[in-house]
């Protein structure tokens, strides 16, 4: 048997690990990786457009699985490509293991070409970044990378040198067991006891969720239900705890809606479950507080604690619900439901007069109809900008579906590529990425790689030829909307001359049809909508804290327009509120 070259106990390495697709772009650095790809069958070297399409594909594959995902860059310019996706990655949570591959080691510090330092330039968007020196740091720092990125749930980066790759691997070398799924945690007993004695004290307590609610969704039901809590909800929590949820009062924050914010700020005690919220302005500093997390270094960031609880929230939950009271008072709840149904049918008055005849077409009444016709376990990838709006409002979560964006670290350009790392998961289920005109445009080099791998995304792109969300800051702000206009081609046509198949809608009554050919077209797809670029709407008075950081207006709502089957669920929820 041929002896194993350092490259090709990477690969092995990676394949143990359970990675099955490196995404990347070739380079000369590279090539003793790309091959020792090409001659395992385990694992597929997926060729993209672009390196930061690769790490947002790797990022999105690794939040739809949950497991480990890898992406790889060439030397210098190749692997600095990488650094979009990487901090989106690790921000998400996303465990990724990137390889930015190296200079020749022998050349590293002396000005060579294309040089750069890899192993410190990733530093700030990884929990582990080094560098491969010798052969003998083989297996070792590869295994302790891949265990920093599963057991942190984050990115690990590992610079390698060419030719320190295509080097003979060290002749036994020990490989260890490796981690590949997180542990769950419990929190402390003192903890549990302080967090039973706030809740049974509490008259009103409210409680908002974030993505750490992922699986808890029951517990975090049969808790409300116990504790007669409203439940509100941060944009990352939206797909694991809206749905079947009769206790939602809305989202919070900049795209927030119904009577979340007033839900977190009239109760006795604010329990955050699993968000690290980053919107302190919309959270009290009068209330009682307490905070269930996994992840510590969260505890207390973002607002006051009166406790903190580090642990699982489900396994919480688990802890919490035999010990607490059970309380009979639904006044509290009662009153925000009703706020929450009412909040709901005044911002949907405005969007619906006539709105199937308005041209140019309402985005709000695109993604109304996108949410009619899509699957019910569709993944929606979701662009930075007014997308987020759209996404927020109107997609229903279910349980099954998924969506997921650039939602902490808030980069353009995000959904086209998460799309493909989606599609690559399950080729047989539908993929959506709801692309903006400027984000699609950014990194539209890629759709390119829907066609070359026949990946069957839909793009379903909301064209209102101009930079939406940041005209809408402008507006906030005072000052004139400038540099935000994009002359933008026939992006239909563009995807047929691409070789995929393309429509373009700009009335609506159109658009459900023209949807449901593109999603059974059994290829990649775009649908080009060119949606009302004035579909944007402001509060009559501007704060001068929506000025210095969007925080509140008067009516606490800074977009309005409407908010699709939501207001169908609160009215729902409304139900189950006793009459006098």
């Amino acid at each position: 048997m041929a002896k194993q070259n350092v490259a090709e106990q990477f690969v092995d390495i990676l394949v143990r690990a359970g990675v099955r697709r490196l995404y990347g772009v070739v380079g000369d650095s590279l090539n003793p990786v790309v091959d020792a790809v090409r001659r395992n069958s385990a694992i597929d070297w997926i060729h993209v457009r672009h390196e930061e399409t690769a790490a947002f594909a790797a990022g999105a594959e690794a939040q739809i699985t949950g497991k480990l995902a890898a992406c790889a860059g060439s030397c210098g310019p190749g692997n600095l490509h990488l650094i979009n996706g990487l901090y989106d990655a690790h921000r998400s949570m996303a465990p990724v293991l990137a390889l930015a591959s190296h200079i020749p080691s022998s050349e590293i510090g002396l000005g060579y070409f294309q040089e750069t330092h890899p192993d410190r330039l990733f530093t700030e968007c990884s929990h582990y970044s080094e560098l491969i020196s010798h052969p003998k740091q083989m297996p070792r720092l590869l295994q302790t990378a891949i265990q920093h990125a599963v057991g942190q749930s984050g990115v690990s980066v590992v610079s390698l040198p060419g030719d320190i790759a295509a080097q003979p691997a060290p002749e036994k070398a020990a490989q260890s067991a490796l981690v590949t799924s997180r542990p769950t945690v419990r929190p402390g007993d003192a903890e549990i006891d302080a967090l039973v004695k706030m809740i049974d004290e509490a008259r009103r307590v409210t409680l908002f969720c974030g993505s750490g609610t992922a699986g808890a969704h029951a517990e975090v039901m049969e808790f409300a239900e116990r504790i007669k809590s409203p439940v509100g909800h941060a944009l990352r929590g939206k797909e694991f705890i809206q749905y079947d949820n009769p206790y939602d009062v809305g989202m919070s924050g900049l795209l927030g809606y119904g009577a979340a914010y007033e839900a977190t700020h009239e109760c006795d005690l604010l329990i955050l479950l699993g968000t690290d919220f980053p919107y302190s302005a919309f959270l009290p500093d009068d209330v009682t507080i307490a905070q269930v997390d996994v992840r510590p270094e969260v505890l207390g960031r973002r607002s006051r604690l009166d406790l903190a609880v580090w642990g699982d929230v489900r396994e919480t939950l688990r802890c919490l619900i035999p010990r607490v009271t059970e309380k009979t008072d639904r006044r509290f709840l009662d009153k925000m439901l009703k706020k929450h149904a009412d909040a709901l049918e005044g911002v949907v008055r405005a969007y619906t007069r006539k709105v199937d005849k308005h041209v140019p077409i309402h985005p709000e009444y695109v993604a109304a109809v996108l949410d009619e016709v899509a699957d019910g376990d569709a993944v929606f990838t979701v662009d930075t900008g007014m997308c987020n709006v759209w996404a927020a409002r109107y997609i229903s979560p279910n349980g099954r579906r998924r969506i997921i964006g650039s939602f902490s670290h808030g980069s353009m350009a995000n959904a086209l590529p998460m799309a493909i790392g989606a599609q690559f998961t399950d080729r047989g289920r539908q993929v959506v990425s709801m692309s903006g005109d400027g984000g699609f445009s950014m990194l539209m080099g890629d759709f390119l790689t829907l066609v070359q791998h026949d990946l069957p995304v839909k793009v379903v792109l909301f064209n209102n030829s101009s930079l939406g969300m940041v005209e809408l800051e402008m507006l906030v702000a005072g000052l004139p909307s400038y540099g935000t206009a994009n002359a933008n081609p026939d992006f239909a046509a563009v995807a047929r001359a691409c070789g995929a198949y393309g429509v373009r809608v700009e009335k609506p009554r159109q658009l459900a049809a023209s949807l449901k050919d593109a999603f059974r077209h059994k290829g990649p797809a775009l649908v080009d909508i060119v949606t009302d670029p004035n579909a944007l709407s402001i509060p009559p008075k501007i704060s001068a804290e929506m000025v210095t950081g969007f925080a509140l207006s008067a009516s606490r709502i800074v977009l309005d327009g409407g908010v699709g089957r939501m207001l169908q669920m609160a009215r729902s929820n409304l139900r189950n509120v006793p009459r006098p």
